[in-house]
């Protein structure tokens, strides 16, 4: 039977992480010189490989811990800090398109940087996946409904890169700007969340 709390759960975790909407800014700047077919091979590459980053940390994320020998729960509480420093910077300092875009400056307008690194598949991104399919307390269940709201919210990802035009007319840069901040303080309350099970674990409290 599908987990539907678990379910809810880990697409709100991968969407506040992910953020479709903050994606938006970016690739249109990124495309801007770009054809009409150019610019849906461009959001189509960057979602493929976005999406297969994200799996390989899926399927691998947790064994190369353990082979490092870092336990879980001190990966839970670090990784929680670092999204919580992710969350906090989304709230207080740039937001996701504000920050992505002054990468534009420096970098190769390609679809891998900036877009599916690290607009889609960033760090806070990789370290949802791995804490949301802990073996230890996610079922094989669990982790294949991880994977397909994964690839779901993907899916958003690039149907809104497609759509990007209409949209960015309606909400604007401001509207996406609000959005991304809204995402920074669920983020910050999951990352709290993260943090207290990590020390609860660790101390078998």
């Amino acid at each position: 039977m599908i987990d539907f709390e678990s379910l809810i759960s880990s697409f709100i975790v991968l969407w506040a992480v992910i953020d479709p909407i903050g994606t938006i800014p970016v690739f249109i700047a990124v495309t801007k010189n770009y054809k009409e077919e150019e610019k849906k091979r461009i959001a189509l590459v960057a979602s493929s490989v976005a999406f297969l980053i994200l799996l390989f940390f899926l399927v691998i994320g947790e064994i190369l811990l353990r082979k490092m020998g870092v336990p879980l729960p001190a990966f839970q509480v670090s990784g929680g800090v670092i999204l919580l420093i992710f969350a906090i910077d989304m709230i207080f300092g740039d937001s996701k398109p504000e920050g992505e875009l002054e990468l534009l400056k420096s970098a190769q307008e390609t679809a891998i940087f900036p877009l599916a690194i690290p607009s889609i598949a960033g760090p806070g991104a990789i370290l949802a996946i791995i804490l949301l399919t802990d073996n230890s307390r996610h079922s094989i269940v669990d982790q294949i409904i991880t994977a397909s709201m994964m690839l779901l919210v993907i899916v958003i990802t690039y149907i809104f890169m497609r759509i990007s035009g209409p949209i960015n007319k309606k909400i604007g840069r401001s509207g996406a700007i609000v959005i991304s901040k809204v995402m920074g303080l669920i983020l910050a309350s999951i990352a709290a969340t993260n943090i207290l099970i990590g020390i609860k674990e660790f101390f078998k409290l």
